[in-house]
């Protein structure tokens, strides 16, 4: 028996023997690791043939490694969900192998050439001035190049890892399909933990952040008042990415011809919009709104125009003008932002005053990565590296100045701006205008969320939002497909519908 068995293995050594060798290899690096370095280095070896298979798969199946990084991306700031790493690790991972295998595996990857279009302009332009930033040394502490690195990747690097991803990946009617209708899916998940939230109450991760960090921002009235946040870092970012998300829906729903999608996405919009009510951010509003009114002006139709104004003017005059719903604690909320007197918006025009005092002396901001963790308190820019922003755009402001936000601000209309002229000018299918108009509907929402709130570069806002724009600039190319696609589905359609009928007919008789 041991002679067989000896035989089986020295077959199966010999037919495999370079890989049994290396696994021999690796679990002997693995023990030794341990004996010298400790379990850290042993774990990081042991996974080394996970690792190995993954790349393997992920060439096999790219856009698994693309579901893969949305869906990460959506679920990075759960409060049930803690990494031993930074959170944007695995989002900037995932974006960099995808691109290594669309370098690697170029002659199978042919959508290179759909990347040289105004966004990408804008964004080198961006992510170039903040590379020179690397050279500021306002603070007088010397250059930093890990804060600076720190603050760049996230500022703007991954911005434009998110759109060459979007441009190379999404190439085809199938592909869109997919990710409307996934975002969609995460997007009632989320909606879905808020209804638990109020009717289960919050998990023992959630309580705890609630009872610290959330205390102050999210209980409120004495405790009579919740701010939900559903899977998001917190109720501000929930809010706007809610109102973002629930434009693009709407419009995807209006102008979509397939009834089950048209069905599908506007009962999502809906309950998405009920989820950014529950989360008591005022600016929410304020983008919802926005977006809907770009989107107004996209259409290029009186059919739409005219009913969307009018439902927009109504529940205008409903918010400012009446005290319908006070009841509820949420809308009474909602209602305040459009009060000059509320003192949480006193708070920030009064920090911002401070803010304009210290920055005069700094046109290149402070720098990159420059916080409390950075800047000692006998610094002079102290204040302005540990004062609360309270928006994205004051954020970029104090960090690269007024020439950095100046041209923060000029990068993102010519993105938008460039993406609208698609809209308007080159598209032709109207459900593709709808689904064009929805993503640049939703990028002016989460921007105008960035005014108010910090939660332009949250996750996952950055990837949903910045990646959405992208995909505007793509769509001249899959139109013709496009077109075929859905004749196949409005096929289908009609012959569901006549098959209803005839069962219908046959039942009578």
């Amino acid at each position: 028996m041991a002679k067989v068995y000896s035989n089986r293995l020295s077959e199966y050594t010999h037919e495999n023997g370079g890989r049994v060798l290396l696994l021999f290899l690796l679990f002997l690096l693995a023990i030794y690791e341990l004996a010298t370095a400790g379990f850290p280095a042993f774990v990081a070896i042991s996974i080394l043939p996970f690792i190995i298979l993954y790349i393997i798969a992920a060439f096999r199946w790219k856009m698994l490694t693309f579901w893969l990084l949305f869906l990460i991306n959506y679920f990075l700031q759960m409060k049930d969900l803690p990494l031993p790493v930074p959170v944007s690790l695995p989002n900037e991972m995932l974006q960099i192998v995808l691109l290594a295998i669309a370098i690697i595996d170029i002659k199978d990857t042919p959508h290179w050439e759909r990347v040289g279009n105004l966004m990408l302009l804008a964004l080198v332009i961006w992510c170039g001035y903040c590379t020179l930033e690397i050279l500021n040394d306002t603070c007088n502490l010397g250059i930093n190049i890990g804060a600076w690195y720190t603050g760049a990747r996230l500022m703007a690097f991954q911005l434009l890892y998110i759109f060459l991803v979007f441009s190379i990946y999404i190439s085809k009617p199938e592909d869109l399909s997919r990710y409307m209708i996934f975002w969609a899916l995460l997007s009632l998940f989320s909606v879905f933990w808020v209804w638990k939230q109020i009717n289960f109450g919050f998990t023992t991760a959630e309580n705890i952040w609630m009872e610290t960090r959330g205390r102050t921002t999210h209980i409120l009235n004495g405790g009579t008042l919740i701010r939900y946040f559903s899977t998001f870092s917190d109720a501000a970012n929930y809010g706007c990415n809610a109102a973002a998300t629930a434009v693009a829906f709407i419009i995807f729903g209006i102008t979509n011809r397939i009834k089950r999608y048209k069905y599908f996405f506007l009962i999502a919009g809906a309950l998405v919009i009920w989820g950014m009510f529950q989360s008591g951010t005022r600016t929410a509003i304020f983008c919802l709104a926005a977006g809907l009114i770009l989107f107004i002006v996209l259409s290029k139709s009186i059919k739409i125009a005219v009913p969307f104004t009018i439902v927009l003017i109504f529940f205008s005059i409903i918010l400012i003008f009446t005290e319908i719903g006070n009841s509820n604690q949420q809308i009474r909320r909602m209602r305040s932002a459009f009060r000059s007197d509320d003192a949480s918006m006193n708070v920030r025009d009064i920090n911002q005053e401070v803010m304009k005092k210290h920055i005069k002396d700094a046109p290149w901001g402070i720098g990159l990565g420059m916080g409390m963790d950075n800047v000692p308190k006998n610094n002079k820019y102290w204040r302005l590296a540990t004062i609360p922003p309270d928006s994205e755009y004051v954020f970029i402001w104090l960090r690269t100045g007024p020439i950095g936000i100046t041209l923060f601000i000029i990068t993102m209309l010519i993105m938008i701006g460039g993406a609208c002229r698609i809209v308007l000018f080159k598209l032709k299918n109207k459900s593709l205008i709808g689904i064009g108009g929805g993503l640049c509907g939703a990028f002016v929402a989460i921007q105008l969320g960035g005014y108010g709130n910090q939660v332009l570069m949250q996750f996952p806002n950055c990837l949903i939002f910045y990646g959405g724009l992208s995909i505007v600039y793509i769509l001249p190319y899959i139109e013709p497909e496009w077109i075929k696609y859905e004749e196949k589905l409005l096929a289908e359609q009609e012959e569901r519908k006549r098959l209803k009928l005839e069962k219908k007919l046959a039942s009578r008789v």
